[in-house]
């Protein structure tokens, strides 16, 4: 009696050329510089907010919009715009780096699934932080310096005439350790925000799409980053205050992360860390939303043109 024929056997063989025959492409990267053209975009649109939340906080005004006021009544609507030439030259080192370092970190710890945990996630945002905040510190510096130089006393502004100016002057004049000056709380303050605001839009977003009420689209990116924002504004808030400070500070010894801390303390107490939350939350919200959508809306452009040129995968 003859033996049954295994069907995997007899199944035909495709041949070499044909669609069956073929891997499955692999997906490209996107580009490293993406998630830096997509936070220069945003920063630009909500730079009168982010303006706003530093001289809050690096001055004695007490709220959002008489701040406001006082910038137009002394430097017109122009001075909305003061030190943004600062805001694009941290963006594109701080955020492009940060963005191309949380890819990077998750592939490095296996979280490039759509169902990584949330741990993972914030692993990820905190080295990508790591990382970031110390390549990005001397630009840091110089956005604060630009933004709140025209609310100090005309006796004690800095007037660096941009971000390259003001960079080189600080060099001259304060030596180069000042590039490091708030190194330690920009660089927690960095981690925070990375955790926080990279890991919970893609946590938001994947389980936005498990919940079969939202597809991959603008709705569920604006509903993702809405939350990511909120997060990343209360984790980041003492550590964004503590940081303007410091880098705002021109004299000897003013660097003192714990000098600064006890300060603030007791003059102001504890609730200081938080001092600035809403016109944060006001400039982060919207600049969080503006990144996804802008990134989101970047890689389908760079999907489109690669499908248009025939590339692999596409």
């Amino acid at each position: 009696m003859s033996k049954p024929i295994d069907a995997a056997l007899t199944k035909p063989v495709p041949e070499a050329g044909t669609p069956a025959a073929r891997p499955m492409p692999k997906k490209q990267p996107y580009p490293f510089w993406l998630g830096g053209v997509a936070a220069t975009i945003a920063a630009s649109i909500t730079h009168p907010l982010d303006l706003t939340k530093v001289r809050l906080q690096a001055s004695g005004d007490k709220r959002m919009i008489e701040s406001i006021r006082k910038t137009v009544r002394t430097a017109g609507v122009r001075g909305l715009f003061d030190g943004i030439s600062g805001t694009w030259m941290r963006q594109m080192s701080y955020s492009l780096c940060r963005f191309w370092a949380y890819d990077e970190s998750k592939k490095l710890i296996g979280a490039g699934g759509k169902n990584s945990p949330a741990w993972k996630l914030a692993a990820a945002g905190s080295m990508a932080g790591g990382i970031a905040g110390l390549v990005g510190n001397p630009a840091e510096i110089i956005m604060v310096r630009l933004q709140a130089d025209a609310a100090k006393p005309p006796e004690k502004r800095l007037n660096y005439k941009n971000c390259f100016d003001g960079l080189f002057r600080m060099v001259r004049e304060e030596g180069a350790s000042s590039l490091a000056r708030g190194l330690g709380p920009n660089v927690f303050r960095a981690i925070l925000m990375n955790a926080s605001q990279l890991a919970s839009y893609d946590f938001f977003k994947a389980e936005l799409l498990k919940s079969g009420y939202f597809d991959d689209n603008i709705y569920c990116h604006f509903t993702a980053s809405f939350g990511a924002g909120t997060v990343a504004t209360t984790v980041c808030s003492p550590a964004d205050v503590v940081k303007s400070r410091i880098m705002n500070a021109s004299g000897p010894g003013s660097s003192s992360t714990v000098s600064a801390i006890r300060t603030a303390i007791a003059t102001e107490g504890p609730m200081f860390m938080f001092k600035g939350w809403v016109p944060a939350w006001t400039r982060l919200q919207p600049t969080t939303i503006l990144i996804f959508l802008t990134l989101e809306q970047l890689k389908n452009v760079v999907d489109f043109t690669r499908k248009l040129r025939g590339e692999p995968g596409y």
